[in-house]
């Protein structure tokens, strides 16, 4: 149950208020349509939603939100249950409705990747909040201290099994290769991926080669990562990439992880 101050948030605003513009704007997004207003707030009551909370690292005008992407806003809610994370369907998205990413999601799940499926809609995706830091921005709040490095080892080792993972029963994710975005830390030091909507289950498998590619070669993480943990990686892991993509066998893997010291 949501606590009583959380809900008294001055950020936090009941379903009732919606109907304000400057919050109205954000709930059909880029173009207010106040019929397709009513519909939509009365679909959010259909999975329980009570309020929602405009706080977050981006904005849209002076309204501060989680999530800003070419499908959907990402915004903090509340339920009966607590918090939870629900993303709204643009009104000038390229699809129809969420049935995609909650299906690309739920499959997911089912290996233990990414936030908790727990409803969908229409125009309306439901999932557990995870309360967390971009990658990004973890790196750099660690640095300097004494347990960085055992730190970061322990999450890349994380990130690159839970692609391993979604590689095993062939949904590939589709945006690893520049996942500043969509891979948050929690307060445990445990990675979740995130943004399952350009995912597929037909095209080839390429999460495991493709986060290797943002972690260790050229670029910003590269850079923070291999000042953490004292060694880079860089294009001594091509040749092991190469072999995995034309064979993801255990056995290639585990010389990734060995090339990057990620092995015990």
């Amino acid at each position: 149950m949501a606590q009583p101050n959380e809900m008294r948030n001055a950020h936090t605003v009941p379903l009732r208020d919606l109907f304000q513009e400057k919050f109205a704007q954000i709930i059909c997004y880029p173009r207010l349509d106040w019929e397709e207003l009513e519909r939509r707030i009365h679909e959010m009551e259909t999975l329980g939603i009570k309020a929602v909370s405009f706080v977050g690292e981006k904005k849209i005008g002076e309204i501060s939100v989680m999530g800003k992407g070419c499908v959907g806003i990402v915004l903090l809610a509340y339920t009966e249950d607590g918090k939870v994370a629900i993303k709204i369907r643009r009104v000038d998205a390229d699809r129809r409705d969420m049935r995609h990413e909650a299906e690309m999601l739920r499959i997911a799940n089912s290996v233990d990747v990414g936030p908790k499926l727990i409803d969908f809609t229409q125009n309306f995706l439901l999932m557990e909040f995870i309360d967390g830091r971009h990658l990004p921005s973890w790196l750099d709040d660690i640095k300097g201290e004494e347990d960085a490095t055992i730190r970061t080892r322990r999450v890349l080792r994380e990130i690159l099994e839970q692609c391993r993972r979604l590689d095993e029963i062939g949904l590939d994710h589709g945006e690893l290769s520049r996942a500043s975005k969509h891979i948050i830390i929690d307060n445990h030091d445990k990675p979740w991926i995130l943004d399952f909507e350009s995912a597929s289950t037909t095209r080839r498998k390429t999460n495991v080669t493709s986060i290797c590619q943002f972690l260790f070669l050229k670029g910003k993480i590269a850079d923070q990562i291999s000042d953490i943990t004292h060694y880079r990686v860089g294009e001594s892991i091509i040749p092991f990439l190469r072999a995995y993509k034309q064979d993801q066998s255990e056995e290639n893997f585990s010389k990734i992880m060995k090339v990057c010291r990620l092995t015990d």
